[in-house]
């Protein structure tokens, strides 16, 4: 009975050392741009916003994770908005992937979990949904300032309505312009 036990604890050993070989980074030039921390501003549902950025490479440089944070609160004392977002590359469909969780009740968990993006030399344009109901939304890389837009439409119904339109500006330079 030992002996099986030992053996299966072996085979156990292996099929985790197999599975779970080291995968080289992935490598993305334009995810790379984005890795820091970052000061956001503009308008989001039609409100002014200011939100805090923080973008670093994870889980083996497999993903590249962003947090956002509002810099306004709830009368609870909690942030007005908080996410997580997780951007990886899909190989078998040659995109980009991208999970966004947030304090919106669970939705990121909920249809249409991951959103899409094809991959551009200064772009992600993401799409959640399909149909009648689908979510854009795009970060664009501008080189000159080393600066991001970022931009988010919603369709319903077959009409589109511009939801968020913000920049992107490093915590660094924002700092030295204060």
């Amino acid at each position: 009975m030992i002996g099986i036990r030992k053996s299966f604890a072996y085979f156990c050993l292996f099929f985790a050392t197999v599975a779970c070989a080291d995968d080289p980074p992935f490598e993305d030039e334009l995810l790379d741009r984005f890795v820091g921390e970052w000061v956001m501003r503009g308008t989001i549902a039609g409100e002014e916003i200011t939100h805090d950025l923080k973008a670093s490479w994870v889980l083996g440089h497999q993903y590249l994770r962003f947090d956002e944070l509002s810099r306004k609160t709830k009368t609870s004392g909690g942030p007005a908005y908080e996410a997580t977002v997780f951007i990886g590359w899909d190989k078998p469909s040659g995109r980009y992937v991208c999970l966004w969780l947030d304090l919106t009740g669970g939705g990121g968990l909920a249809n249409d979990v991951f959103g899409y993006a094809e991959r551009d030399e200064d772009k992600f344009a993401f799409v959640w949904g399909e149909g009648s109901e689908t979510w854009h939304t795009t970060f664009y890389y501008e080189p000159e300032t080393d600066s991001w837009r970022w931009t988010m439409d919603g369709q319903k119904d077959g009409a589109w309505r511009p939801f968020a339109r913000v920049a992107l500006t490093r915590k660094q330079a924002e700092n030295l312009n204060e």
